[in-house]
């Protein structure tokens, strides 16, 4: 895989998610849809957490980055997606698509470390609340924030400094609709077995052990409550599945597409469209219609731009 790159291909071709006109324009209202109501929402969340001093806490401290994460992984791959729908030639350069695999696997790899430190979060504010506002501080939560960027970054440029390097000198088309490893290395005109096996190390089986841990330490802390108190028990499972439910609904994408040993275009195509389209859209849903803080932090932030806008009338 050394050598040098030789590449002669200067573009990418997408081959999109359908040809059939129809299917292009439902799929542009719905996609467009999502990806707005998705932006606003996480765009609300971030807004809300800066301007109300109620909620200058670890917890939402880290909601905020998860919906800051959130609205850069629409942003990443989606408004393409989305322009290209209508396009006869969907094409994208060779710099594009690596700087768009390298900015998906930061965020990506970001916004696994953010879920690993809100479980660390809820198991502190649960299992140990008399000491939950000097364990998670500000200063925690800054190192946290970037623990997850420095990993993020080192985790893409790891992948991504062998794949630079590989030659690209006969094929140029992706049946997807952005770039990511799995397909793009398998244009490369050279054994890229290695570099295959590398990949799946570093995104498929971090993905999968992350998963397994994060779930285990929520496993650890339901079972620590029941034996304190099996009548919190209900309260704590009602906390915990929001986070639950993000966790699944990241991680699900990532150990199939990166561990699947069948890869098939429909499912990788349905996959990656969760991720970087609904995924996005229902993190906000999730955290705010479940958490009544975040709903009244809302009402109030909305009653002041109502009482702002009333003073210029």
């Amino acid at each position: 895989m050394g050598g040098g790159n030789h590449s002669v291909v200067s573009e990418i071709v997408l081959v999109g998610l359908t040809g059939s006109l129809e299917m292009q324009l439902v799929l542009f209202l719905v996609f467009s849809l999502l990806y707005v109501t998705g932006m606003l929402g996480n765009f609300l969340i971030v807004l809300t957490v800066i301007s109300d001093s109620h909620l200058y806490s670890s917890m939402y401290f880290q909601l905020a980055n998860l919906s800051f994460i959130d609205m850069w992984v629409s942003s990443i791959a989606a408004p393409k997606m989305i322009s290209d729908l209508f396009k006869e030639r969907k094409v994208i350069s060779f710099q594009g698509c690596i700087a768009q695999m390298f900015f998906i696997h930061v965020i990506g790899g970001a916004e696994m470390v953010l879920l690993i430190s809100m479980a660390f979060d809820r198991y502190v504010a649960i299992c140990r609340p008399l000491h939950y506002v000097n364990i998670m501080d500000f200063r925690t939560c800054i190192v946290l924030l970037v623990a997850a960027w420095t990993i993020g970054i080192i985790h893409s440029l790891i992948q991504l400094v062998f794949v630079v390097n590989l030659p690209f000198c006969g094929p140029n088309e992706v049946d997807s609709f952005y770039c990511d490893l799995p397909r793009f290395i398998r244009l490369a005109c050279t054994d890229t077995y290695r570099l295959k096996l590398m990949v799946t190390a570093n995104s498929g089986f971090i993905s999968l052990g992350t998963f397994f841990i994060l779930i285990i330490s929520y496993l650890f802390i339901l079972v620590t409550i029941w034996k304190r108190s099996s009548g919190d028990l209900y309260k704590a499972l009602s906390t915990l599945s929001a986070h639950i439910t993000v966790v699944v609904l990241f991680f699900g994408p990532c150990i199939f597409v990166y561990l699947w040993p069948f890869p098939t275009v429909p499912v990788d195509k349905f996959l990656a469209i969760f991720y970087v389209i609904i995924t996005p859209f229902l993190n906000p849903a999730i955290y705010t219609f479940r958490n009544k803080e975040m709903k009244v932090a809302m009402r109030r932030l909305f009653s002041q731009v109502l009482r702002f806008r009333s003073t210029f009338k």
